[in-house]
């Protein structure tokens, strides 16, 4: 399967100007045969807490409609970041479109506090896994990726982990090391897709990259292209965890008796 990463420059806050560089980026991605395009999180409008601006129910929203119909159009899956209004409640989600429907929500289970995101968003509850054209797959947001267990939750019913990002600069380097150790230690590949730009005066850099479940990386490190593209096999996966059975050893009901000291 052909994986596009994007690298985008997301316009603060403005979600035409956000759909005019999608469709822009797909188009690429249709000439390269990308089966699966993945963009940042809150892709419409970069990481904001104007949930007002940035939240849609989803019964009736002009969002979902766009990357629905963009899946339909250029016959690919499209990985992107949604902000639900759940009834004045607002979720950070990923979400998957893909034949013109949605196949695939995730609410990102860790709001990023360190910058109040919690007294916005409501956090999530629920760890999910899909399949697209015979690969299995999740889906985590962002600060997501400081959490190990939530990886270690899917990780036996997937081939690769997908995490959007709207990740700063200044701190890249914990975010190059935490996707490399989730691809090490789930044995499965791991693609992070961050944002680059300006916005709300946080400096974000060149910084999409993909994994295998060896932890080599796929994509050329600090790569200016707004659109990578990687091949991933999912007989890969099986294969690396056969001659390596490190995942049998772990021992699952001892790490949660620790929990209930």
């Amino acid at each position: 399967m052909k994986i596009g990463l994007t690298q985008m420059d997301i316009v603060w806050e403005d979600k035409d100007a956000n759909k005019i560089k999608i469709r822009k980026l797909a188009q690429k991605a249709s000439e390269k045969n990308v089966d699966m395009l993945v963009f940042p999180e809150m892709t419409l409008t970069g990481f904001t807490m104007n949930t007002e601006l940035a939240g849609e129910e989803m019964l009736f929203s002009e969002t979902l409609k766009f990357f629905k119909d963009m899946s339909r159009d250029y016959d690919m899956a499209v990985v992107f970041g949604f902000v639900e209004d759940f009834g004045g409640e607002y979720y950070n989600k990923l979400m998957v479109a893909a034949g013109g429907r949605i196949i695939y929500e995730y609410d990102k289970i860790h709001p990023f506090n360190y910058s109040d995101e919690g007294e916005h968003y409501v956090g999530g509850h629920e760890v999910k896994t899909g399949e697209y054209k015979g690969v299995n797959f999740s889906g985590f947001v962002c600060y997501d990726l400081r959490f190990p267990e939530i990886f270690q939750a899917v990780a036996d019913d997937v081939d690769v982990i997908y995490v959007i990002a709207n990740w700063p600069k200044v701190r890249l380097l914990h975010f190059e090391t935490l996707l490399r150790a989730r691809a090490i230690e789930n044995q499965c590949y791991v693609v992070g897709v961050n944002r680059i730009g300006d916005g709300n005066g946080i400096e974000y850099a060149e910084s999409s990259m993909a994994f295998d479940p060896s932890g080599e990386r796929l994509t050329k490190a600090h790569s200016k292209s707004e659109l990578m593209v990687v091949d991933i096999d999912e007989h890969v996966v099986s294969e690396i965890r056969e001659k390596y059975p490190f995942r049998k050893d772990r021992q699952v009901e001892l790490y949660k008796s620790f929990y209930g000291k």
